[in-house]
């Protein structure tokens, strides 16, 4: 017989057959316990100090304090309190919120018995747990929200500006009232951090990325 003490959770939902579900989906594991239940993020918030829960598993969509902001209360109140989002939404909003405000898990509420109790155990451990359709908006977001900077300096971003509006050396040296030794110093710097080897490919890879 394990000798190690249980799993403490605390359920944050504001469905009342939701935790009473989840409580009783709890009882069949002898390494997880249900210590407390909220109705709202402001509840879950003063009962984590007072009841010191390993995990809480927390709903996202709540009236007043959602459970992003709870998340972000919790962790930086009680930072050694792990919270995973378990939610039936998966809009990437929703996700990158939670996992913004310190969440280390993301599961939708059609989730397995097994797979919720293997990432209570996980978060336990520090060890996060992201339902697949949760890892593809994070993808998806990130994507979206990437843009390289390539480390180039505000005048070679002038530079490169003028290069979009399709202008020569000679007449970017006039427009900055530089001279076009330097102008060609700061193209060939241009095509180098952007690892292309065209005006016309730093022009298209600018755009793509929306660099100017």
């Amino acid at each position: 017989m394990s000798t190690e003490k249980p799993i403490r959770v605390m359920i944050v939902d504001d469905h009342a057959v939701v935790r009473s579900g989840l409580g009783a989906f709890l009882m069949a594991f002898d390494d997880l316990e249900m210590v407390a239940e909220a109705s709202s993020g402001e509840q879950a918030l003063r009962l984590c100090s007072q009841v010191r829960p390993d995990v809480i598993l927390m709903d996202l969509v709540m009236p007043e304090m959602d459970g992003a902001a709870a998340t972000q209360a919790i962790r930086e109140k009680c930072p050694d309190i792990q919270v995973i989002a378990l939610t039936s939404f998966k809009e990437q909003e929703l996700v990158q919120a939670a996992m913004q405000a310190g969440a280390i898990g993301y599961l939708l509420k059609n989730v397995s018995v097994d797979e919720l109790a293997d990432a209570i155990r996980a978060a336990h451990a520090g060890r996060p747990t992201l339902a697949p359709e949760a890892a593809q908006a994070l993808i998806q977001s990130a994507r979206q929200t990437e843009k390289p900077s390539y480390d180039l300096t505000d005048r070679e971003l002038e530079v490169l500006h003028l290069l979009v509006e399709g202008l020569n050396n000679p007449e970017i040296g006039q427009r900055l009232y530089i001279s076009k030794s330097t102008v060609k110093f700061h193209v060939s710097s241009i095509l180098s951090k952007l690892n292309v080897g065209s005006r016309t490919e730093a022009v298209a890879l600018a755009l793509q990325h929306h660099l100017v």
